[in-house]
C-alpha cells in the first residue's frame, strides 16, 4: 500500500476528514501529505484538520476536534438527547474552569465553565445528526446544568426538556437526583418534578 492509499483509507475511515496527527503516524512526510491535500483539493477546517470536498462538515465534530476539552451540554445536549426539538442555533459546551474561551466565543460558541471535581460528571458520548460521535454530558446530568442555568435560558426550554425526560421509559431519577445533590440544585429540581410527576 503507498502513502496515498493509506491516506484515502484514513479519509475514508474518518467520513472525509483527515488530521495531519494521523498521517505522521502512519509514517508520512509532511510533502506527501501537503501534496495530497493539494491533488484531493481538501479544505483547512482547522489546525491540522483538513475536509475532503464530498464530505459533509459537522461541525460539532470539528469543534471537538479543535478543542477536545469541550463538552456539549445545554441547549445542544438537550438537541442530542432529543429532549428538545429545536436544533441550537450556536451550540453550548462546557469546559473546566480556568480554560481560555477566548477563541470559542469568537467563534458564536455558548461557553460555560465548571469546576474540575464536577467536569466528568455524568460524561458520556452522543452521535451527531451526521452520525459521528462527540463528548456530551448524558441526559441526567443536561437536565441538572439547564435547571442550575434557569436564569440564563428560556422557561419554556427547560419545561419541554423536563416533560420530555419524564415521560421517557429509561429515564434514571436515583442519578437525576444524586447529580442534583452533588451540584446543589436538588431542591430547585425537586420543585420542578413535583409540578411534572
Amino acid at each position: 500500500m503507498n502513502a496515498y492509499q493509506i491516506l484515502d483509507a484514513l479519509v475514508q475511515h474518518e467520513n472525509g476528514l483527515l488530521r495531519t496527527a494521523d498521517a505522521a503516524s502512519a509514517h508520512i512526510s509532511r510533502t506527501t501529505f501537503a501534496q495530497y491535500v493539494r491533488l484531493r483539493g481538501m479544505e483547512r477546517v482547522g489546525n491540522g484538520i483538513y475536509l475532503s470536498p464530498d464530505a459533509w462538515k459537522d461541525g460539532m465534530r470539528l469543534l471537538q476536534l479543535r478543542c477536545p476539552q469541550v463538552i456539549f451540554s445545554h441547549d445542544t445536549a438537550l438537541f442530542l438527547h432529543g429532549l428538545t426539538d429545536r436544533e441550537p442555533l450556536a451550540y453550548t459546551v462546557t469546559v473546566k474552569t480556568g480554560y481560555n474561551p477566548h477563541r470559542l466565543h469568537g467563534d458564536g460558541i455558548t461557553v460555560y465553565t465548571i469546576k474540575k471535581e464536577f467536569y466528568d460528571l455524568g460524561l458520556s458520548q452522543a452521535e451527531t445528526p451526521f452520525g459521528n460521535t462527540v463528548a456530551v454530558y448524558d441526559p441526567e446530568r443536561t437536565i441538572c446544568d439547564v435547571i442550575r442555568s434557569r436564569n440564563r435560558m428560556e422557561m419554556q426550554t427547560i419545561r419541554d426538556a423536563l416533560r420530555q425526560y419524564t415521560a421517557r421509559k429509561h429515564k434514571d431519577l436515583r442519578r437525576l437526583m444524586r447529580y442534583a445533590q452533588a451540584l446543589h440544585i436538588e431542591t430547585v429540581l425537586r420543585n420542578y418534578l413535583e409540578v411534572l410527576l
